[in-house]
């Protein structure tokens, strides 16, 4: 194993073990909720998690565009620039979390206007989300020191505080709910604190390992405030988010619209398409770890203008990412059925689920390249490039979802789905190639 695959190791895989933990956090709160007797404390728990879920997916950016500019800087050896990144980002993320409390009441009632819950969960939903809200400055701002973790070519804090939000999330909640009898105020009170050690925790581990590395270039002196908030790179920074931002609606437009589609197809199809795409989530978890590496080492090589070193990356995260393509390929292929079984032991559910199954195995190929060019693209800032993939790709899925769904069903919408990967896998690697001729 050369330098370059060790290199990619190191960062990928403290990122897939964060990756697998994040999930953990709304899985302990189904759990625990699912111990109290009833079915609207379900209900309740996955409404709330959800409006949470969607609403900081779609401020995503403030990870990306932290890993892409600060790895970029690093690669100028600009320590100065490394610095000031962490600090931009962390005002805007604190600015963000500030509107989302204070616009609470409209984004609350537009949330519940859509899921329509019951009156019984309606009221469950309130009192979970007026005290998670409040989680959103942890959140937004652990968003962007992970991404700046990232750029400077270390996955292993972020690594280290999500499997300490996990325990404190577990321990915190079971102590509220069974403890002192509290319900839904105590699994969301667990989440919340367990939202603000993660980012307490970051912000001393950044501190410990990098304080006196910026000690001097991020003091508050008068040249230092004027170079933060210099105005053509706040321009440049809302310029690349902004194109994230709207990226990310492509994607989140994908797959509501993919699981409202499954839905209309009655409660067996929704299910079995719920139980499939977790089969693609797992990919996911996996090949998001070597589009880490690949935006981290991506944007460290293309900020040192190393054009050999960025090829090479790139060539060998994809080397990584087609030998996980073919094992999980042949897991799927050999333990499918199996795995599905797992997941569930209602018949008709399991045995609608073959009828499907055999589109995960067109999963792992079809995603792969999709997930290695989104690290590529934010490690070298061409935001502008991933809008465009999104925008082409969200484009076919709808074209061809509308075209198929008459005839084929939920074969259809599958379809429709491949094409959409495939579509944003092939798009980046065209732009990448037209951008980087010689």
């Amino acid at each position: 194993m050369n330098i370059r695959d060790r290199q990619i190791l190191r960062i990928a895989i403290p990122s897939i073990v964060s990756n697998i933990t994040v999930p953990l956090l709304g899985l302990v709160d189904v759990t625990i909720t699912g111990h109290l007797g009833a079915a609207a404390y379900i209900a309740a728990i996955s409404i709330g998690s959800m409006v949470f879920n969607t609403i900081y997916w779609l401020f995503g950016f403030l990870r990306m565009g932290s890993s892409g500019l600060t790895s970029q800087a690093l690669g100028r050896r600009d320590l100065q620039e490394v610095a000031m990144w962490l600090v931009r980002g962390l005002l805007i993320a604190m600015g963000i979390a500030l509107v989302l409390i204070l616009v609470q009441w409209p984004v609350r009632e537009v949330a519940l206007w859509i899921m329509h819950p019951g009156e019984e969960v309606r009221q469950m939903v309130v009192t979970y989300f007026h005290i998670c809200i409040w989680g959103a400055p942890a959140v937004l701002g652990l968003y962007t020191m992970n991404g700046w973790f990232i750029g400077m070519q270390n996955s292993r804090i972020p690594m280290a505080v999500a499997i300490t939000q996990n325990i404190v999330n577990i321990l915190v909640s079971l102590l509220l709910v069974f403890g002192l009898h509290m319900k839904v105020e105590g699994v969301a009170l667990g989440t919340l604190v367990a939202q603000w050690v993660g980012f307490l925790m970051a912000c001393a581990l950044c501190r410990h390992f990098y304080g006196k590395r910026f000690r001097d270039v991020a003091s508050l002196s008068r040249d230092n405030v004027i170079l933060l908030f210099r105005h053509s790179e706040i321009k440049r920074f809302f310029q690349i988010n902004r194109d994230i931002f709207l990226r990310t609606l492509c994607l989140v437009s994908v797959m509501l619209f993919f699981t409202s589609a499954g839905s209309w197809q009655g409660e067996v199809i929704l299910a079995v398409n719920t139980l499939l795409m977790q089969m693609y989530l797992l990919v996911s978890y996996v090949m998001d770890g070597f589009a880490n590496a690949a935006e981290a080492m991506s944007g460290k090589y293309w900020g040192a203008n190393n054009k050999v070193a960025l090829r090479q990356t790139i060539m060998h995260c994809f080397l990584w990412g087609a030998a996980c393509t073919t094992l999980f390929t042949l897991l799927y292929i050999i333990g499918g059925d199996a795995f599905l079984c797992l997941l569930t032991d209602e018949p008709f559910v399991v045995s609608a689920s073959y009828d499907y199954v055999w589109w995960i195995w067109l999963i792992p190929i079809s995603s792969m390249a999709a997930f290695i060019w989104d690290g590529v693209f934010i490690g070298i800032s061409a935001s502008r490039q991933m809008l465009v993939s999104s925008f082409c790709s969200a484009t076919v899925f709808f074209v061809v979802y509308l075209c198929t769904v008459g005839a084929m069903h939920n074969h259809g919408l599958w379809l429709a789905f491949i094409c959409f990967m495939l579509t944003r896998g092939i798009t980046q690697t065209i732009l990448f190639v037209r951008e980087n001729r010689g």
